[in-house]
């Protein structure tokens, strides 16, 4: 067993709509490789900053995520080859294994589809979309129904 601590650079496209790691920075990797019968079983976590914006109110996200990781990389002549499809399993190629797809799908799965600043975030007015934390609480549009308007104006001039 080897237990592995080291820093690396993102990869593009790392996340989703609203929020992603950014390209280019550092995910913090503390990871365990273990020799199993079939192959290098690989855990850990990985740390890694994100950036996005609020699915409410649109407001700017920085946040960390720290995801949980375990990949088995089976040898190039085990059983493991022989009872499992090619995409199923992650292979050693030599004495190197790619973590990045594991890192990829653990990352990617483990965002929000929809991030929120805060939990009680309101949102934007659905009229003039405007902050709601910047509105006054009487706040409020007159809505018209346009089959009705011609009414209001008559209304309006015998005022």
């Amino acid at each position: 067993m080897r237990e592995v601590r080291r820093s690396a650079q993102a990869p593009g496209d790392l996340g989703v709509e609203l929020i992603s790691v950014p390209a280019g920075a550092e995910l913090a990797l503390d990871l365990r490789l273990q020799s199993v019968s079939e192959g290098v079983l690989v855990s850990g976590s990985v740390t890694a900053p994100v950036e996005g914006e609020c699915g409410r109110c649109l407001r700017p996200i920085s946040d960390t995520v720290v995801v949980d990781l375990a990949e088995l990389y089976a040898y190039p002549d085990s059983t493991t080859a022989e009872t499992t499809d090619e995409e199923e399993v992650s292979r050693l190629e030599g004495d190197l294994l790619d973590l990045e797809p594991a890192l990829r799908d653990a990352v990617v799965l483990a965002l929000p589809t929809n991030p929120v600043c805060r939990a009680d975030c309101p949102g934007l007015c659905s009229e003039c979309g405007v902050h709601w934390d910047d509105l006054p609480d009487d706040h409020s549009h007159e809505a018209v129904d346009p089959r009705w308007a011609a009414l209001g104006k008559i209304k309006a001039s015998e005022e």
